[in-house]
């Protein structure tokens, strides 16, 4: 057995982001002591393992959980295909860096960006999702999807726009207050969940975007009110800042 903090030591995983895994029914501990220390075994370490790779295949957070604990869900299948997804990956990198290389040498930009295609790998992607992530739950939310049932806008969005709501609600408060800086925190958390691995480089750049944009800034002043999307980007900005400083979050 491993404690949480030996498990963060071995594979580089924050403490704090396997706190998360476990809150959210990712991966939980094999055991839990009676002072409330996390354990973790063999087969915990070989969950996580699964987890990291689909993380570096981008998947969120949300559709990993689908796919691991479908019934259908056959390990040594899905490292196959993670393998053939990574491979696509760094042959996709590769031609990235051999177009940048020629521009960089040459000084002439082609007008060819099927560098950029990434079709292939998203098809090994919705394979794979395809295959092991149609729980109840997902085909129950692709039919709502299907039927128009969602609105105008998808429950994820509406759930994104609720916590720019909550920040409008305290935007009185200073954005580096502890209370704030939760839900700076609740919105990267949800971000990585929904979306894609929301990094602290992404989530810095997304906060700006929020008084850049200004569909954007818009939308989110419309949730929480006026000042929000200036109040949620400082914070996010405080926020990458303490992480960097502290250590990741």
């Amino acid at each position: 057995m491993k404690t949480v903090k030996e498990v963060s030591r071995l594979t580089g995983v924050s403490v704090r982001a396997l706190h998360h895994y476990d809150d959210i029914g990712l991966l939980k501990p094999a055991e839990v002591t009676n002072a409330g220390y996390r354990l973790y075994d063999e087969e915990s370490l070989r969950r996580l393992q699964s987890i990291l790779l689909f993380r570096e295949l981008e998947f969120p957070l949300k559709e990993i959980r689908k796919i691991i604990e479908s019934p259908d869900f056959d390990e040594r299948e899905a490292i196959e295909k993670q393998v053939g997804m990574l491979e696509l990956k760094r042959r996709h990198l590769d031609d990235l860096i051999s177009f940048a290389r020629e521009i960089m040498t040459t000084g002439v930009r082609k007008m060819d960006f099927s560098v950029f295609d990434e079709t292939k790998l998203k098809e090994y992607q919705a394979e794979a999702k395809s295959r092991w992530g149609k729980t109840e739950a997902y085909k129950e939310y692709e039919e709502r999807v299907a039927s128009g049932e969602m609105g105008d806008y998808s429950a994820d969005a509406r759930e994104m726009m609720s916590i720019f709501k909550e920040a409008g609600r305290i935007r009185d408060l200073s954005p580096g207050s502890d209370e704030v800086q939760s839900i700076a925190e609740k919105l990267r958390r949800f971000i990585t969940e929904h979306y894609y691995n929301c990094t602290l480089e992404i989530f810095g750049e997304l906060g700006k975007m929020y008084v850049a944009d200004e569909r954007m800034k818009v939308n989110i002043d419309n949730a929480g009110g006026p000042g929000t999307a200036e109040f949620a980007a400082k914070a996010i900005e405080i926020y990458c800042g303490s992480s960097v400083a502290g250590g990741e979050r």
